[in-house]
This record gives structure tokens, C-alpha cells and sequence, in this order.
């Protein structure tokens, strides 16, 4: 707030005061300066809550306190009693401000921009005010006790009555035409608006009032000739209350209350009567104040309930929103299953299907029921815990696993490969989701494909084998022969061809092995890894001592026993461990490391070398079919071993890879299951083996 604006505020806001004070000393009643009513307590505490972060607020204060000893002191008050009254209309203002701030910081005035809403809104003004007012007291007629010697409890209780009405009337047309007074010609503008489309009958019915409400006030005060037809009023009030806007509420209290004064100073009206004119103060400014409060409680009350209802109504319609999107989205994710070629089941703890597209009722042949119709590969029925919606709910979850389907619906039989894992709601109930894809075509075709590879690699090795014995048979004739440059020449393309035909041999072994380990049936019992460790380790021995290369030392861990196929186990561990020999700087003897660690309800495998390990970003591409890291290294190989290294650890329904060792060379890691029921695997000492120390 500029210094400018503050200094305007104070102005305007002090003229007004100063008209005020004016009014209230005209209805002093008796020599005793008891004014009968006191609108400048009012002004003053709208006054200062509006300039309650005014930079000047002395002016304020300094500005109260000039017109205060003025109009007193024109209107015949004391110079003493004149300074009381500044302390204590002071003091008044002061504590209202503190008060409404702490109780209603949300309203405009108290530290916020909103107007009265709410009957909560209405108690919190009251007792501000009340408050204010008892302070006001405290200081105004206890300093004049002081200073006179003589308390006068008719005095407070008129300041008490006076101060209290003219806040809660004055302060309730600030509070609720504030925010609109300050939003300047916007304001204006909205009101015409508003003025626009106001309805005709509610025009005619705030004219109504106004007629009704004159002619009330006239009955009540200037022709009743002695009757008690105050309570005409009473009506006229329930009547602004409940039908119309609050803020025309709160100027209708603010006029009937300068009705209510203007008869009583007359001499006319009810309240007239009373020939004790503090009796008569107080008696009329309760009437107003309880005018003021039926009128304002039931029109804040109608705000509140109207708010609430909007409030619901927009909570409902959100709802509403809310629930045509979401069933939208139902229906869109319903037409999604629906369409999808792949089946989907839902299917609850008790067996009962409770989702299921129509894809998922073709692949199974109409099959409406989760049991019956379901076989192995081989043709035996599966047991009830070997269903897939059992296994999943039993907390397993099932990936590619192909089963039989026959029944009436598929005479002829259909594979199909089967995905479910469990899955809970919020209410904690547990479902499996299963997913079912139609492997038969796919099943035949790798079928037939893996019979022609084997057939081919197995044809491929006789004029292979054909082509390394006519070579050794001739490289044998050529080596009696004379030493010669066409003998030398001779010998150099018969090398050739072996060589040639051994890396075509090791390709098709290689195929072979890949063929076998994807699809061949996997029959798993107990195998002691030790064992088989030590049966590779031995054999790598003894191909370095027959090749006249580096013995590699191996050091063994005690290894557990694993549920696996023997045939694939060992031949996983045969590249694993061939690999970390073969991929050795010249030179260098090769050392490796075997170890095993649980790893959850698996086991993990630890393979660590001294080698010259795998290029930068390849740890992963290394597993891939015919890939090789080091394709310019003078190493033998085709690509394909960690690619069979890999779906021997998947099959086993485990995981694989790779990771540089920070001594030098790799670390293949690979997951197994241990024997159900056994205890888990600890980590283990670690054994130096070499050629001289035999294998334990």
C-alpha cells in the first residue's frame, strides 16, 4: 500500500467518522452526555481493520483522536472527558481489530478478501465486538470513576449496549460491502449485470418488503398509539432473511435501525414510553441488535446451506464425470479384451472363472470351466495343482508354459503357451490373470525346424568327417614325399581344408548343441554341482597338459546340489568354464574361480577369470545368437555358446550375465534352483585345485 492511497483512505474514512461522532452526540438524551446511540464505534472499527497494514497508522490513530476532542468538546463534553473518550474509543478499535483478525483472518478487513458467509462468521463479529467494547468500557467509564470519584454503572451498561449495536450493525455492512466497495468500477459493472438478470418477481418482492417494512416501522413507532406492535418488525426481518441477498440484508438492519432512533428521539414508538433514558438506550439498542442478528443469522445460514449444495452439487457432478469416464474406459478396455486374438481369463481363489473374453473361449474350445481339457505336451492330464490359475495363485508366476488343450470343442488338440501371475484387489481377495496364445502353428513350425536342423547338422558331418580323413590320408602321402615348393604349397592347402573342415565340424556341434538345449525336454533331479565342476575342471586339465599350453589353476568353492537336467547343467558349465580357459591373454596361465551364494529361493553361480574380458557394451549382446566380442582375436569359436549358455539358464527358470571383474578379466554369474526342501547355500570357502592337487 503506497503512502498516497493510505493517506486517501484516512481522509475518507475520517470524514466519516467525524459525521458519525456528529450523529451520535445529537441523541445525547440528558445532561449527562449519554448519547442514545454510537455509530462512530462502528465506523472506527471498519476504520482500522481496513488500514490494519496501512504504513501510517499513527495518522489513524492521531486522526480519531482530532476528531474525537473536537466534536465533544462542540458539543458542550469536557476537555477531560473528551481525551477519555479518545483512549477508550481507541482502546475499542484496537482489540476489535485484534480479535476479528484472530478469530476470521479469512474476512476482508481482518486480513483476507472474503465477505460474511456464514453464521460462524456471525458469532465471530459478536463477540469481537462485545469485546471491543468491554474494553472500551474498561478504559471510558472506569477513567471517569477515576477522575470524578463516582461509578455510574448506567453508564456502562449504555456504553456497553450503544458500542456493541452500532459494531455488529456498522461492521456487518462493512464486512459484507467491503470486498465489493474495493473492486471499484468493476463492481459497478457486475451489479448491473447482476441487476440484468435478476428475475422480475424478485424485483417486485424486494419492493414488497420495502413497502412492508415502512409500513411495519410506521405501525410499530409512529401510529400504534400506545399498542406493543413492535414485533410486526420481527416478521418483516424473517422475511429479508430467508428470500433475499444478505447484503441488502444488512442495510435493511442498518435503516431499521435509524428508524428505531429517530422515533425513540421523537418521543414516539414503544421504546418512547420508558422514562429512564439509560433504561430506554439499552432497551432499544437490544431490540436493534436482535433484529440485526435474526436478519443476519437466517441470510448467512441461507448462504451457508446455498454454498453447500453448490459445493455438493459440483462434487456430484464431478462424480457423475468422473463415472461416465470411468465407464467409458470400461468399455474401452471391455472392446480391447474382446478384440485382442490372445485369451484372457480371470479365475478367483475358488476356481470360479470370472472374466473371460472370446478369444480365450475359441482357444479353449468353449472350455467354460478351468478344469478338464488340459494335458502335457507328452499327453498326460495335468493335476489340479499343476494348473496354471493354482500355480499362479499359489504365488508362482508362469511364463511360456505350453500346454495340451483337448476336448469336444478341440478334438484335434491345440498347444497353447500360457502366461498367469496372481493378482490382489483391494479388498485383498486373490485372482490369477491368465493369458493364453495359440502355439500350435509355431510349436509345429520350430518342430519341424529343429528336426531339419538336426538332420542337416547330422548329414553335414559325414562329408565333413569325409573331407578330414581324405586330407589326412593325403597330408600323410604328401609327408613322405621330397621337401619342394609345389609339396610345400601342397601341404599348406591341405592345412587349409582341415582347418576349414574342423571349424565347419564345430559350427554344426554348435548347432546341435543350441537345437538341444531351446527344445529339448528338460528333466530335472538332483545334481551335485561339486561333481560335475570337478569332471569339466579335470577334463580342461587335461586338454592343456595334451596341447602343451598353460595349466589353468582352478579354485572350487563348496558347491551345492541343484535341481537341473544333468546334460544341460553339465554342458552349461563346460562353456562357461571352457570360455574363461580359452579367453586367456598368450602367455598367462589361466586361473578361475567357482563359487556359490543364495540368492533368494535360487542359487547363484559365480564364474570369475583372469582373461581379457568382454568389450564395453557388449555384456549383454554377448548372449545373442552367432554373436562374438572378439571377432578379430585368433580365438575358435562361432557365437553360439553363451546364446546356449543362456537358454540353458532360462529353461532352468533362472537368469545369466556378465560383469567385469575389477582384478582383470570377467565374472559369469548365472541363477539356479537348489533342491526343494534343502537348506540354502552359505557362502563358501574357497579351495585352490590345480593339476598337482587333486579335486574335492
Amino acid at each position: 500500500m503506497t503512502y498516497r492511497r493510505s493517506l486517501a483512505r484516512t481522509g475518507i474514512f475520517a470524514v466519516v467518522y467525524a459525521l458519525a461522532t456528529f450523529a451520535g452526540r445529537a441523541t445525547v438524551m440528558d445532561d449527562a452526555n449519554l448519547s442514545l446511540v454510537w455509530p462512530a464505534a462502528g465506523v472506527a472499527a471498519i476504520w482500522f481493520c481496513r488500514q490494519r497494514h496501512s504504513p501510517l497508522r499513527w495518522a489513524d490513530a492521531v486522526a480519531l483522536g482530532l476528531i474525537t476532542v473536537a466534536v465533544n468538546t462542540a458539543t458542550k463534553a469536557s476537555a477531560p472527558m473528551a481525551v477519555i473518550f479518545v483512549a477508550a474509543n481507541l482502546a475499542q478499535a484496537f482489540v476489535f481489530v485484534s480479535l476479528i483478525g484472530r478469530w476470521r483472518p479469512r474476512l476482508w478487513g481482518a486480513g483476507g478478501t472474503e465477505p460474511l458467509r456464514s453464521p460462524p462468521d456471525l458469532w465471530a463479529l459478536m463477540a469481537a465486538a462485545f469485546g471491543a467494547t468491554v474494553a472500551g468500557a474498561a478504559v471510558g467509564p472506569s477513567v471517569v470513576w477515576l477522575v470524578t470519584g463516582a461509578y455510574s454503572w448506567t453508564t456502562t451498561s449504555v456504553w456497553l449496549s450503544r458500542n456493541t449495536a452500532s459494531i455488529l450493525v456498522v461492521g456487518a455492512v462493512g464486512f459484507c460491502l467491503g470486498p465489493w466497495l474495493t473492486r471499484g468500477p468493476a463492481a459497478w459493472q457486475d451489479s448491473l449485470r447482476w441487476l440484468k438478470g435478476v428475475p422480475g418477481r424478485k424485483i417486485a418482492e424486494y419492493a414488497a418488503l420495502i413497502v412492508c417494512s415502512t409500513a411495519a416501522y410506521l405501525a410499530g413507532f409512529a401510529y400504534s398509539h400506545g399498542l406493543p406492535l413492535a414485533f410486526l418488525l420481527i416478521g418483516v426481518t424473517v422475511w429479508a432473511g430467508t428470500r433475499l441477498a444478505t447484503s441488502f440484508v444488512v442495510i435493511h438492519n442498518l435503516f431499521a435501525g435509524v428508524i428505531v432512533v429517530l422515533f425513540t428521539l421523537d418521543g414516539t414508538g414503544p421504546f418512547a414510553d420508558i422514562g429512564n433514558h439509560a433504561s430506554r438506550a439499552v432497551v432499544a439498542q437490544l431490540f436493534v441488535m436482535l433484529t440485526a442478528v435474526i436478519g443476519l443469522s437466517l441470510a448467512l445460514g441461507r448462504d451457508e446451506r446455498s454454498a453447500l449444495l453448490a459445493e455438493l452439487a459440483a462434487e456430484k457432478a464431478e462424480l457423475g464425470q468422473q463415472r461416465e469416464q470411468a465407464s467409458e474406459r470400461a468399455e474401452l478396455l471391455r472392446a480391447i479384451i474382446d478384440s485382442t486374438a490372445d485369451g484372457l481369463a480371470v479365475v478367483d481363489a475358488d476356481g470360479r472363472v470370472t472374466l473371460r473374453n472370446p478369444a480365450a473361449v475359441r482357444l479353449l474350445g468353449g472350455q467354460t470351466s478351468p478344469a478338464g481339457g488340459f494335458f502335457h505336451l507328452d499327453g498326460t492330464p495335468l493335476e489340479n495343482h499343476e494348473m496354471p490359475h493354482t500355480r499362479a495363485l499359489a504365488g508362482e508366476d508362469l511364463n511360456d508354459v505350453h500346454i495340451l488343450v483337448r476336448n469336444p470343442g478341440v478334438p484335434e488338440g491345440r498347444v497353447i503357451s500360457v502366461r498367469a501371475a496372481a493378482l490382489e484387489d483391494g479388498a485383498g481377495r486373490r485372482s490369477a490373470v491368465i493369458l493364453f496364445h495359440d502355439a500350435t502353428a509355431e510349436r509345429r513350425h520350430r518342430d519341424e525346424l529343429t528336426n531339419f536342423a538336426g538332420v542337416v547338422a547330422h548329414d553335414l558331418l559325414n562329408p565333413v568327417t569325409t573331407i578330414e580323413g581324405f586330407s589326412d590320408f593325403a597330408g600323410e602321402a604328401l609327408a613322405a614325399l621330397p621337401d619342394g615348393p609345389e609339396v610345400d604349397e601342397a601341404r599348406d592347402g591341405l592345412a587349409r581344408v582341415h582347418r576349414a573342415a574342423g571349424r565347419m565340424r564345430l559350427l554344426i556341434d554348435g548347432l546341435l548343441a543350441y537345437t538341444t538345449a531351446r527344445d529339448a525336454t528338460v528333466a530335472t533331479v538332483p545334481v551335485d554341482l561339486g561333481q560335475v565342476v570337478t569332471e569339466v575342471t579335470v577334463a580342461r586339465l587335461d586338454a592343456a597338459i595334451a596341447a602343451g599350453l598353460p595349466v589353468p589353476r582352478f579354485t572350487v568353492g563348496d558347491l551345492p546340489t541343484v535341481q537341473a537336467d544333468p546334460v544341460l547343467i553339465r554342458q552349461l558349465l563346460d562353456n562357461l568354464i571352457g570360455n574363461a580357459v580359452k579367453y586367456t591373454a598368450p602367455g598367462v596361465t589361466p586361473e578361475v574361480t567357482v563359487t556359490a551364494e543364495p540368492d533368494d529361493d535360487l542359487v547363484r553361480i559365480r564364474i570369475a577369470d583372469n582373461g581379457i574380458g568382454v568389450p564395453a557394451g557388449q555384456h549383454e549382446a554377448i548372449f545373442g545368437n552367432f554373436h562374438r566380442a572378439h571377432p578379430t582375436a585368433k580365438y575358435a569359436g562361432t557365437g553360439l555358446g553363451l546364446a546356449i549358455c543362456k537358454r540353458i539358464v532360462e529353461r532352468h527358470g533362472g537368469t545369466i550375465g556378465a560383469d567385469d571383474d575389477p582384478g582383470g578379466g570377467s565374472i559369469f554369474t548365472f541363477t539356479i534352483p537348489p533342491v526343494p526342501g534343502s537348506a540354502q547355500v552359505s557362502f563358501s570357502r574357497a579351495e585352490e585345485q590345480s593339476w598337482g592337487d587333486p579335486l574335492r
